[in-house]
């Protein structure tokens, strides 16, 4: 059976971390006719407007980006790690979110 042919990954990128004001600014220098202030009252309008709906149950779905949603975990048995006794892990929701972008 021959080998499976190994190929050269290219160097990864230094992963990026984008700060709330550095994605205003990235915003703004996309559509020049917006200002950096109108920018940032959408986003500040839109950001709690995701999260009260998806607390409420619903969800909000972007079409060509993803979906916010809540998830729910039965309750189940654990172990704590340190101790190796077996815990009670309670049910929980949490919020979502669910890329429909391919890379």
């Amino acid at each position: 059976m021959a080998a499976a042919k190994k190929t050269k990954q290219p160097p990864k990128k230094e992963k990026e971390i984008i700060s709330k004001s550095a994605l205003i600014d990235k915003v703004a220098a996309e559509v020049p006719d917006v200002t950096k202030k109108d920018v940032t009252a959408v986003i500040n309008a839109l950001l709690p407007t995701i999260v009260e709906t998806v607390r409420g149950g619903d969800e909000v779905r972007l079409i060509g980006f993803g979906t916010f949603k809540t998830t729910h975990r039965n309750a189940r048995k654990g172990h704590n790690p340190q101790t190796q006794k077996e815990i009670d892990i309670p049910a929980s929701d949490s919020f979502a979110f669910k890329s429909n972008i391919k890379f």
